[in-house]
């Protein structure tokens, strides 16, 4: 407050002050509800963000079951190819032949059953996947007894199912398939169906070249398998990942809003108790100045001080108000059909006045209707276009576009642009490169937590100097309220479990 007390003493001044509070007094001895604000929890990073092993690694055999069906069709394509290529060399008859094809047969039968087993639940998976090496190992070692026994070349595909189980099963199935495999081997040495003898010269050299063909399939198949197997893992960990941080923004935004409904509540009684008592001293200044006669100068520099704090105390209220909107009220919002000019035109009431005429609109003629949370899109758009001018430039480009099944709103400003390190974190909550007082932080936050609600996505576009592109794109179409559970990741990992 200015100096000055309009010629009274304190004591003349502190009087309406007490008749002031006198008056209120009730407000701050009602009965108050128990505060109902739940804290804001902040997760740990390495819990929420890090994905579990033990998941990923129960996830393996069912990510792996469709490339296990392909794996097994080209060992059954490069066996046979084989066993037909040998049988003149080696003088095999028509009935070993087709006896040795009977393996394959059944490994083609057992392949049509995989292919309808994605059903399957993570631990089935295991089981089944390691009963199907277990039965491959069994059709091989036939085979190979059937064509030469340990003297066939291809005797190097045992390795084949040890290294996929390595990959995709526990290391219990790993154990067992090697003791089995090491056991079928074994027994080739006693039951086999002797070949032409390997030592005999003509033959040496094709027994060399079946050598060198079972190696190149045993490393084909193995490159293939794992390198496949690994980056379905690598999507499914990223997934994961992008779920869980889903998640997060959802628990942040639900912890906002209760926090915020929470200050509300819990600052409305003093806020307004301040209100009421800077209306009473603007009231008893002017009532000094008007009726006794007093110095005007000082009296109106009491009530412009007054004015002032009233203004504070209604921006307050206007703050937590509108934290508790942005982070509660929207969530619970119903679609709505608005065509694209309504939407802008309902984003330009929104903007203040003086910058309206700094928007330039490129809109479709397009007479597509959208069926979206109209009051939430439009606070979203308005932030993104109040961010644009807070970057700066002569003016703020807004386009709407409907491509496909979205509808895509774009804004650009020609400001300062954006570094990579402001690019990465400009939608994570209370970031903010404002000065103090001008922003919380939230708006491209909750604008990315929305578009995510609805199926959406909001992207950034920026380098230093260049000035920053804002892209947010909506189904056209949202049927289900933003309370409602789309169908998604988290979905499928409760299914899959």
């Amino acid at each position: 407050m200015r100096n000055g007390s309009c010629g009274k003493s304190p004591q003349a001044l502190r009087s309406p002050r007490q008749i002031s509070i006198a008056r209120i007094s009730w407000l701050q001895t009602m009965p108050r509800r128990p505060a109902d604000v739940v804290p804001l929890k902040i997760m740990p990073s390495d819990v929420s963000m890090t994905p579990n092993p033990h998941s990923a690694r129960d996830a393996a055999p069912k990510l792996a079951l469709p490339w296990v069906v392909r794996l097994r069709y080209g060992m059954v394509l490069c066996g046979v190819a084989a066993l037909l290529a040998a049988a003149p060399v080696f003088h095999i008859s028509a009935r070993i032949i087709l006896w040795a094809l009977v393996p394959y047969l059944l490994m083609l039968v057992t392949n049509l059953w995989l292919r309808r087993a994605h059903h399957l639940s993570p631990r089935a998976a295991q089981q089944t996947l390691g009963g199907i090496f277990v039965f491959d190992i069994l059709c091989l070692t036939a085979v190979l007894g059937l064509t030469g026994g340990p003297m066939n070349p291809f005797s190097l595909l045992f390795l084949v199912q040890i290294t996929l189980s390595v990959v995709v099963l526990k290391k219990e199935w790993t154990w067992t398939l090697g003791l089995l495999s090491a056991l079928c081997f074994g027994s080739l040495f006693f039951l086999n169906v002797p070949l032409m003898d390997m030592h005999i010269m003509p033959a040496e050299y094709p027994h060399l070249v079946g050598m060198w063909a079972a190696f190149v399939a045993a490393a084909a198949l193995i490159s293939f398998f794992t390198g496949r197997v690994s980056d379905a893992l690598r999507d499914r960990e990223l997934e994961v990942l992008a779920l869980q941080e889903k998640v997060a923004r959802q628990e942040r935004l639900a912890s906002l809003g209760t926090l915020a409904a929470g200050a509300a509540h819990e600052l409305g009684t003093p806020l307004g108790t301040i209100a009421i008592v800077a209306r009473e001293l603007e009231r008893y200044a002017t009532t000094l100045a008007e009726r006794e006669g007093l110095n005007h100068e000082a009296c109106d520099d009491l009530s412009e001080d007054a004015r002032l704090i009233r203004s504070e105390v209604e921006r307050c209220q206007r703050i937590l108000q509108g934290m508790s909107a942005r982070g509660a009220e929207p969530m619970g919002e119903a679609p709505q059909a608005i065509s694209v000019s309504e939407l802008l035109r309902q984003m330009l009431e929104q903007v203040p006045e003086a910058k309206r005429m700094r928007i330039r609109l490129h809109a479709q003629e397009d007479q597509t209707r959208l069926t979206l949370p109209v009051r939430a899109t439009v606070q979203s758009l308005s932030a993104l276009v109040s961010n644009a001018f807070d970057a700066g430039g002569e003016s703020v480009e807004v386009q709407a576009a409907c491509m496909h099944d979205n509808v895509v709103l774009t804004v650009r400003d020609h400001g300062s642009g954006m570094s990579e390190e402001v690019l990465r974190h400009v939608t994570e909550p209370f970031f903010t490169t404002k000065p103090p007082g001008l922003g919380m932080g939230l708006g491209t936050f909750l604008a990315r937590t929305f578009a995510e609600h609805l199926g959406g996505a909001l992207s950034y576009d920026s380098a230093p100097g260049q000035g920053t592109t804002a892209t947010l794109a909506l189904p056209i179409r949202c049927l289900q309220p933003l309370t409602a559970t789309r169908p998604g990741p988290a979905q499928e990992l409760r299914r899959d479990a």
